[in-house]
């Protein structure tokens, strides 16, 4: 049977999930880590495939489940698999859709297109800066250790305590903690390390943008957001009527061949 291979691991997927379940729409969710997994609920109409995906394994993958379409509901930093996809899309001439979360005015924010850019300057000297940016980053922060006092909050894994560690954070400026996380307890996590700089990526409501923001002007904190890396998607919506036709495209056409 032919599925849909819906690129998951965000609360996105997870609404779109049950938005077309009710259809009898077959799908693929592909996440990293076992903790996304549990994002979704046990149904007959689902398949949830845990690790990471990449160029050499994308092909096999679309052929080992019978994939007739992509719907990208990815996290939008999450760059690596979007690009693949859209390549694998372009040449198999695969039908492709991305799910975009909408975008938050930044404001009472100070917005930097990216990482080169905000570590090029001053902005981190001196201060005490907690980053609210996952893991991946961390590595180029390690030269600003001695720069300013730097704290991290990360998910509770492995992979990322590691990163922090390999960053330089000693283990009282490390937080683990899975989000959401509200407006009260992030006030008193930043009050408890007399944080005056927030440095952050454009997630959106879904994301925590809006109580980050909220709490930063209530307790005049500097906030960074990194702005969302630029990518050029063939085709994408926020609408879900978009996506039920998308979905029912793909189906169809599947059936046809």
């Amino acid at each position: 049977m032919a599925a849909l291979w819906l690129i998951g691991g965000t609360s996105e997927s997870r609404a779109l999930v049950d938005l077309l379940l009710p259809h009898n729409i077959p799908m693929v969710i592909t996440v990293t880590t076992p903790t996304a997994a549990h994002l979704y609920p046990p149904h007959p109409q689902l398949q949830v495939r845990v690790g990471p995906l990449d160029a050499a394994n994308l092909l096999p993958f679309i052929t080992t489940y019978n994939i007739c379409g992509i719907l990208d509901a990815s996290h939008p930093y999450a760059t690596v698999i979007s690009q693949g996809a859209i390549a694998l899309a372009q040449t198999q001439n695969f039908p492709y859709l991305r799910y975009e979360r909408p975008d938050l005015e930044a404001t009472g924010a100070i917005t930097v297109p990216d990482w080169a850019t905000l570590l090029a300057g001053e902005m981190l000297s001196d201060r005490r800066v907690l980053f609210i940016v996952g893991y991946r980053p961390l590595a180029q922060l390690a030269p600003w250790q001695d720069r300013g006092t730097l704290f991290v909050r990360i998910l509770p894994s492995e992979v990322a305590l590691n990163a922090a560690l390999a960053a330089g954070f000693t283990s009282d400026r490390i937080l683990a903690l899975r989000p959401p996380v509200s407006a009260p307890l992030e006030t008193a996590l930043w009050q408890q390390w007399a944080i005056d700089t927030v440095v952050t990526k454009a997630s959106g409501t879904a994301g925590g943008q809006g109580v980050k923001q909220q709490v930063a002007q209530a307790l005049g904190v500097q906030l960074i957001i990194i702005q969302r890396p630029p990518m050029a998607y063939p085709q994408q919506t926020r609408n879900p009527e978009d996506i039920l036709n998308f979905c029912s495209v793909c189906l169809v056409g599947a059936k046809r061949q």
